[in-house]
This record gives structure tokens, C-alpha cells and sequence, in this order.
């Protein structure tokens, strides 16, 4: 209950006293390439709830292909890159908080293409909370896209190496997790975010 109250009021706050810069950004994003300033995308959320995750678009409309991001990406656009480097394009989250749908911390949700992987341990452990905008994984994997860049099959690195580190953390997350550690995990991304 205080979780989700502490949510509640981060998330307001935050969308009241950043509604200028996301104006801002909306209008730099429709300014910057054709298409609409959200981008939808179907994760899967607490019990294996479906919901849409809210960004700012930083790829163009016709980004068909791949779900994962690697390296410098061709389907991003110029806005969608200073977005995506300053996390920028995931302030829409905000409001998937205020809704219920997420948490400000979390273990960040996948797509069901990704979830259908999961072991059935894994599947309840880390689908039993809201997912979230940040947690460890996010932190520790903050340069992902460069990673798999660097291999031949990044979609197989990904589900072979990266998705099982992520799920370690989001695992431990679950069994360890408490308010104070939660308010920690928003000052580390702060922090790796301005060092960024």
C-alpha cells in the first residue's frame, strides 16, 4: 500500500512539474519525423496481465523488424536518439504509474514473445508486482543496444545472455525488495542517467 501510494504521488508530481518539457519534446518529436508522439506497445504486466506501455516515439512509423534495439539502429530518428541516451522517451511511463498499470521501480516488463521464455519459477516470481520504469537491470544495462551490436545474432545473445541476467536481478528484486532500496534505485538511475 505505501508503494503504490509513494507511486502515486512521484508520478503526479512528476507529470505536473514536467508538462512544459513534455510538450517540448512532443512537439520536437512531431516537428522531427512524420508519425504520431506515442508509441504503444503490448508488455506483459502483473499475473501476466497484457498492457500498453507508453514512450515517446523514437523510431520512425515503418520500424518494422526486430523487437530488441541494436547498436545505432537505422530506424531511429534524430530526436529519438538524444531521447533515448537521456531516457527521455520514457517519461510517458508516468502515467502508466498513475494508472496502475507499473511502478516507478520494478523489474522491467517484457514483450509475450520474450515472457513465453520464461520458466514457470520465473514467471511467478517476477510477474507477481507491477513491472516497473527502472530497476537494477536497467541501470546495469544501460549501454544493451551497444552490446548486442557486438555480436552476429543479437536476438540469440539476447534471450541467451542478456534476458537471463535481467531476470537474476528482476529474481532478486522480488525477494529483496523494500522502500528504502526502491528510493536507492531511483537516485542510481538519476545518477547514471545525468552522468550520461
Amino acid at each position: 500500500m505505501a508503494k503504490r501510494l509513494f507511486d502515486i504521488l512521484c508520478a503526479g508530481l512528476g507529470l505536473l512539474l514536467l508538462l512544459p518539457l513534455l510538450i517540448l519534446l512532443a512537439l520536437w518529436i512531431k516537428w522531427d519525423s512524420p508519425g504520431p508522439v506515442m508509441f504503444r506497445q503490448e508488455r506483459v504486466g502483473r499475473f501476466g496481465r497484457p498492457f500498453y506501455i507508453h514512450k515517446f516515439r523514437s523510431m520512425r512509423v515503418d520500424n518494422a523488424g526486430l523487437q530488441i534495439t541494436v547498436g545505432e539502429d537505422p530506424r531511429i530518428t534524430r530526436s529519438g536518439r538524444l531521447l533515448r541516451a537521456a531516457k527521455l522517451d520514457e517519461l510517458p511511463q508516468l502515467w502508466d504509474v498513475l494508472r496502475g498499470a507499473m511502478s516507478l521501480v520494478g523489474p522491467r516488463p517484457e514483450v509475450p514473445r520474450y515472457v513465453a521464455l520464461y520458466t514457470p519459477e520465473q514467471r511467478e516470481l517476477v510477474l507477481s508486482l507491477r513491472p516497473g520504469i527502472t530497476d537494477t537491470a536497467s541501470i546495469e544495462y544501460r549501454d544493451e543496444s551497444r552490446l548486442l551490436a557486438q555480436s552476429t545474432e543479437p536476438e540469440r545473445t539476447y534471450v541467451e545472455v542478456i534476458m537471463p541476467a535481467k531476470l537474476a536481478y528482476a529474481c532478486r528484486y522480488v525477494q529483496e525488495r523494500s522502500f528504502w532500496g526502491d528510493v536507492g534505485l531511483i537516485l542510481k538511475t538519476l545518477r547514471a542517467i545525468a552522468r550520461k
